[in-house]
């Protein structure tokens, strides 16, 4: 069996609440819209993390706009493969600057989850007309990119070194992690952007 159709094993929640654990000011977190908004929040909401609505492909773009604003602070963004597919050309502008205070994790569970579980491109069962056997690679595109510290996580035993990388490595830090099908409660922060915003903002400036 190739790296590409192994069948992955990790869980994106207890892995999320890993990445997570200790975060303190110093730790800005971008969450993409559905799953990952939901993944941070189970692991515990706080006023300097950002669980976006209704923004698909806008992380990756936000956490580079923080990492530049804010060169003191880790900047961590957490989506999924949907919405990374959705903005691929961002990876491109990340490499172009090279932040060194950003990580990016894409939990790729090889479906649109918040639409029904269709199979997204990363998926070996969505490979097109060249029956190629395997899904896109959005580690390889990262790099592609010019993102110079990317790889793939598919195991329990790379879990510590994911968390020390991403949350401590000199970035910009890409890695796809491969996580598990399944069907989890919500658990849902605040659904008011407006508030989101408010908060992040007074958490972070100090303003009222």
């Amino acid at each position: 069996m190739s790296p590409n159709t192994q069948k992955a094993t990790l869980q994106r929640r207890p892995l999320v609440k890993k990445i997570l654990e200790g975060a303190d000011d110093n730790l800005l977190v971008i969450a993409g819209l559905g799953s990952s908004n939901w993944d941070i929040t189970e692991a515990g909401d706080r006023p300097l993390n950002m669980p976006l609505w209704g923004s698909m492909g806008a992380p990756v773009g936000m956490g580079l706009g923080l990492a530049l604003a804010q060169p003191k602070k880790r900047i961590l963004v957490i989506t999924g493969d949907g919405d990374m597919l959705m903005s691929l050309g961002s990876l491109a502008t990340v490499a172009a600057q090279q932040p060194d205070n950003l990580a990016i994790v894409v939990l790729d569970n090889e479906k649109f989850g918040e639409t029904g579980n269709q199979a997204t491109h990363t998926s070996p069962l969505n490979n097109g007309p060249t029956d190629s056997g395997a899904g896109t690679d959005l580690a390889m595109i990262a790099k592609g990119c010019g993102i110079a510290d990317t790889g793939t996580v598919r195991d329990a035993s790379e879990v510590a070194a994911l968390v020390k990388d991403v949350r401590t490595k000199k970035g910009p830090v890409f890695r796809l992690v491969k996580v598990m099908v399944e069907k989890l409660e919500f658990v849902m922060p605040p659904q008011d952007g407006a508030h989101l915003k408010d908060r992040f903002r007074q958490a972070l400036l100090g303003h009222p």
